[in-house]
């Protein structure tokens, strides 16, 4: 049995994270605003002994309304709820660096950090598109090194701000009449190219220090950002020898920041379609692609793509010339890897949007549990994974079928826990440490 353990996140998307799950009897059209439904999405991840659960977002109504369940609970909003439905579960919410404000950002994550015991996660983002900049009175989206440059000096602030106060700054002294020591609390007092920011959080400092830090972007500066930062990388693979490559870079670049590339996660997205036979499986998934409505992926392709709507047809592959990935400021890994996938494997449009339609670019595998028990396995023992980020295809029973069939295989083998550990913070649950106050200087060596 290994000592290294698999990591486990819950993605959660509404009514599943393929496009057609809302079409399907079992469904609920309405899921996507309904507490109770991911109350009982937590309640199953939780049984599953899983490290943590997800929430993507972003600052504007995404694509057609008539494709899919649109909107979303303001994750941070839904995930306090969630917290006192849980107890042991890893609660990851997406932020803007781009359309938010380090103060209160830092301090609506410092108070979930503190209501739920310490297992607080932020995906760092930095919001591609026109749409969302529009939102926040912008006429196009910020470039993307900008938008990298911004983020960088968000974090920075952000870690000035739950640095703060330092962890004893609550004296509590009811006799000497002395709640607090000023002396522990320490001002940001920052001012550099994007933001101000003087005074010291208002909240204290939090059971993790600070939050998991999440970042999900595989562009060079995705990469370069997540080095310098991230606790635990989401990302988008297709192949095994691609995931490898991925995960050796990230973790050189890391070693080379001066970290320790132990304490940087790297969990693949995989999108599982479970049968009881591989035949089974298939079909559950051409159910799914059956109830594709093709016009809606076209378009979507064509805004990914950068192409003038009308460019691309069904039957045909995409076109010989695309503009390079440098041309791009949007989602860049996102449009290489999409490209990629259908140059290597000759995918028409048709087809290109029918594996799309069940993870927007994550792998997809239909299987019996043993086939992606395997899977899984081969990934984390040939150094493409620390472990996955689970993105059933329907919600919930995709969910409830993973911890029902996987789980118990990959428990079986070793690579994954039975139970949990006690109440532990969301850092602990990935074998990271609590960070120290970068306020206080190291105690000297023992010699």
């Amino acid at each position: 049995m290994t000592e290294r353990r698999l990591h486990l996140n819950a993605f959660l998307m509404n009514t599943g994270h393929h496009e057609a799950s809302w079409r399907l009897p079992e469904s609920d059209p309405y899921a996507h605003v309904d507490l109770r439904h991911y109350v009982r999405l937590a309640e199953i991840a939780e049984r599953g002994t899983f490290d943590s659960l997800f929430l993507a977002d972003g600052p504007q109504l995404w694509g057609n309304l008539a494709q899919r369940p649109a909107g979303a609970l303001e994750p941070l909003t839904l995930l306090t709820a969630l917290a006192t439905a849980t107890e042991h579960i890893g609660l990851i919410a997406t932020a803007s660096t781009s359309y938010n404000s380090p103060y209160n950002l830092a301090r609506a994550f410092a108070s979930l950090d503190i209501i739920s015991g310490g297992r607080a996660g932020w995906n760092i983002v930095t919001t591609a598109g026109a749409e969302a900049a529009r939102n926040f009175g912008l006429d196009a989206e910020p470039a993307h090194a900008e938008r990298y440059a911004r983020a960088a000096e968000f974090l920075d602030v952000a870690l000035k701000l739950w640095d703060s106060w330092e962890d004893d700054a609550i004296v509590a002294d009811k006799a000497a009449g002395v709640w607090g020591d000023d002396s522990k609390i320490h001002p940001p007092r920052h001012r550099g190219t994007y933001f101000g920011v003087a005074g010291a959080l208002n909240v204290p400092r939090t059971p993790q220090g600070y939050p998991l830090l999440v970042q999900a972007g595989s562009s060079e500066d995705g990469k370069a950002f997540a080095a310098r930062y991230a606790e635990a990388v989401f990302t988008a693979q297709q192949t095994l020898a691609g995931a490898q490559a991925f995960y050796a870079d990230l973790k050189s670049r890391t070693q080379r920041a001066g970290r320790d590339p132990g304490h940087l996660k790297v969990l693949p997205g995989i999108v599982p379609v479970l049968g009881s036979t591989e035949a089974e499986a298939r079909a559950a998934e051409r159910l799914l692609e059956d109830h594709i409505v093709y016009d809606h992926g076209v378009a979507r392709l064509e805004s990914l793509l950068q192409l003038p709507s009308g460019t691309l047809e069904l039957d045909a592959r995409l076109p010989a010339e695309l503009p390079p990935e440098s041309a791009i400021e949007g989602a860049k890994s996102r449009y290489t890897l999409v490209v990629e996938l259908a140059r290597r494997e000759r995918l028409t449009v048709r087809q290109l949007i029918g594996r799309l339609g069940g993870g927007r670019g994550h792998l997809t595998f239909a299987g019996t549990p043993e086939q992606v028990a395997d899977q899984i396995e081969a990934w984390f023992t040939q150094g493409a994974a620390d472990g996955f980020n689970i993105m059933p295809a329907v919600l919930p029973s995709g969910l409830d079928a993973f911890v029902e069939h996987v789980v118990p295989l990959l428990r079986a083998r070793g690579l994954f826990r039975t139970e949990y550990d006690g109440r532990r913070t969301l850092r602990e649950r990935y074998g990271l440490p609590r960070p120290a106050n970068q306020y206080l200087a190291p105690a000297p060596a023992l010699v």
